[in-house]
């Protein structure tokens, strides 16, 4: 500490006397925000409105999180699903006889069985996986890469649930190494 020239020190002593909005000049300012504070550094910063706000909780939830899986699944289920049928050289299945006997009424109605069958595929598989995320980030409190990791193993545990525990053991480590896989790759 130095001292000035009548031997006392430079910091003034406390005084208990002081207002907090005197010690922290943007007490004020947060005061009379309600509790917001915006900060005046860099590029001036909006305050938020009450529907932005509420709309942003509204898509933050769980159940948002979990239809819009569902939904974008779903299209791109039948994209694919499609896209493989029109891939497939042995369409349609249950034509018996040659493929030159094959028509074009018969072609489309595979195609659209193959991209509902994939469409509803990949909604539940998006759901189940959102659902457990979206949970267990809620439930943790953090987000982070183990979140997608442990809803991985729930996803695919069980999805292959229906096939006996070793399949279930199985689908938890695939989706699992999956997810965590994608997420690391998207975050890096």
């Amino acid at each position: 500490m130095q001292q000035n020239n009548n031997g006392q020190s430079d910091i003034p002593a406390f005084n208990s006397n002081l207002q907090l909005s005197e010690i922290i000049p943007l007490m004020q300012n947060v005061h009379r925000n309600n509790g917001i504070f915006v900060p005046n550094i860099g590029i001036p910063a909006a305050i938020k409105q009450k529907e932005e706000v509420v709309v942003e909780r509204m898509m933050e939830h769980c159940g948002f999180k979990t239809g819009m899986a569902c939904v974008l699944g779903y299209a791109l289920g039948g994209a694919f699903g499609l896209f493989t049928a029109g891939m497939d050289t042995s369409m349609p299945s249950y034509v018996q006889g040659p493929q030159e006997n094959q028509t074009a009424k018969q072609i489309m109605q595979e195609m659209k069985s193959r991209a509902g069958s994939y469409a509803k595929n990949f909604a539940v598989v998006g759901a189940m996986f959102s659902a457990s995320e979206c949970l267990i980030e809620s439930y943790r409190g953090k987000t982070e890469l183990s979140n997608g990791t442990m809803a991985g193993c729930i996803s695919g545990g069980l999805l292959g649930l229906r096939a006996g525990p070793q399949a279930a053991a199985f689908g938890c480590a695939g989706f699992a190494a999956f997810s965590t896989a994608i997420d690391y790759y998207f975050r890096h």
